[in-house]
């Protein structure tokens, strides 16, 4: 199907969209930590579930070494890494600040997909990256206030986390490809990804003694329900697909393609949220939707 990458990263973004709204509405409720092992270990049962029906295995077995080697430090790198660093740098700079470091992203996964991928981006690819990225910064920028955490001054190190979690969101996606090489299956490869991921947590809440508070957590209908929706369109399917949308594209352009995440959730902010969006940012939307549009052109 023409444009087949670039449609499974556009609905990956969409996907990614709800699911950061019901995990953001969970972990008001039960933390975010919480919120992290339980969505993973969500996914795990999702991931085993599917293997077992539509594959014949309860685990991807059948997968090379090699392919569990990359596909593993891609899952520990992006599900466990990255996300430790983009949580405590939400933590020390806000939101916004965060979300600009973030879209480094794009461009540090077009180096690495470069050097260790032997990707090649045309002029156009590059232009289209840079448009995207631009209209989606200046989407972060326009939301200029903050309460709480988010107003605090900004500390040096809370910008080389975020600046880590971009580094790690770049690295993961580029580890999955190597690990897919061999035409592995996306849903497969993202299962041994996410045992990384819960790997890695598993360890960490061991060590800080959260447990009780995860039990806790599982003990709230609503909570455990509103990371279930998210652990489905999120670490299920659309990370899925995602490494389905690689398979096809170089990394550097899908992983632009889903950057737009801060334009695509903007209309349920203001739906849920009632936020208000300038001029400014819905310009900043529009040139974010044009620089996708470009990556589509090719």
């Amino acid at each position: 199907m023409a444009h087949a990458g670039e449609i499974a990263a556009l609905v990956t973004a969409l996907c990614w969209t709800f699911s950061l709204l019901s995990f953001t509405a969970a972990s008001r409720r039960i933390g975010s930590l919480s919120v992290n092992i339980i969505r993973l270990v969500i996914a795990l049962l999702l991931f085993s579930a599917h293997g077992l029906i539509f594959r014949g295995r309860l685990l991807p077995t059948d997968a090379p070494a090699h392919t569990w080697l990359w596909l593993l430090l891609s899952g520990f790198v992006g599900f466990f890494l990255g996300d430790l660093c983009l949580f405590k740098s939400l933590m020390l700079v806000g939101p916004r600040l965060t979300s600009l470091l973030m879209s480094l992203a794009p461009p540090l996964t077009a180096i690495l997909g470069i050097f260790m991928l032997g990707e090649h981006l045309t002029a156009w690819n590059w232009t289209g990256m840079a448009v995207t990225v631009l209209g989606v910064s200046w989407v972060i920028l326009e939301r200029t206030g903050g309460e709480g955490i988010a107003a605090q001054r900004p500390s040096l190190g809370g910008i080389a986390l975020g600046a880590l979690a971009a580094l790690g969101q770049a690295a993961g996606l580029v580890f999955a490809k190597l690990g897919l090489r061999d035409d592995y299956d996306p849903f497969a490869g993202t299962h041994i990804r996410v045992m990384a991921g819960v790997a890695g947590f598993g360890v960490l809440l061991g060590l800080i003694g959260w447990y009780p508070r995860v039990y806790q957590a599982l003990r709230q209908p609503r909570a455990v329900a509103l990371v279930f929706f998210g652990a489905f369109l999120g670490p299920f399917l659309g990370v899925a697909l995602l490494l389905l949308s690689v398979r096809t594209i170089t990394t550097g352009v899908a992983q632009t393609i889903v950057s737009i995440l801060p334009v695509t959730v903007m209309p349920f902010l203001i739906w849920l949220y009632r936020e208000r969006v300038s001029a400014r940012a819905f310009l900043g939307a529009c040139i974010a939707i044009a620089g996708v549009a470009m990556l589509f052109l090719k």
